[in-house]
């Protein structure tokens, strides 16, 4: 399972539990297959793979994201992702900007290690992917 890394000073040093799907908000009218591809190439900088997205369903996570995924069987090179980058005050208060990657890091897991690294509310999906024929 293909799982991404949150950039930024406040995930620098999580590591289990902290890790999620390429994921993305969804823009009025935009269809969700369409919103995970365009996500998954902002936050890995290749293209998303091409072949037959399966629903994995969709999960509401602690703060009321509901997060949709698809997965489809493919091989992704992500030894060199190039993530998009965000903008904020860093250190808190100081009145300094700084830019960070979006993912710092990807990494492919078998189902059990994924289970592991995943944000709680995303492990349904682990779940979902060990249950499909």
């Amino acid at each position: 399972m293909l799982l991404v890394h949150p950039g930024g000073p406040y995930w620098q040093k999580r590591d289990d539990g902290s890790w999620s799907i390429p994921k993305g908000e969804l823009a009025e009218g935009e269809a969700g297959m369409d919103v995970a591809r365009r996500e998954f190439e902002e936050e890995l900088g290749v293209p998303a793979p091409t072949g037959t997205l399966t629903p994995v369903g969709d999960v509401r996570q602690a703060g009321g994201k509901i997060v949709h995924a698809w997965a489809v069987n493919a091989d992704v090179d992500i030894s060199q992702v190039r993530s998009n980058t965000f903008e904020i005050e860093w250190p808190p208060r100081s009145g300094r900007k700084q830019q960070f990657p979006e993912i710092d890091r990807a990494g492919w897991f078998d189902l059990e290690s994924a289970r592991h690294k995943l944000l709680a509310a995303q492990r349904t999906f682990v779940d979902r992917l060990e249950a499909m024929p």
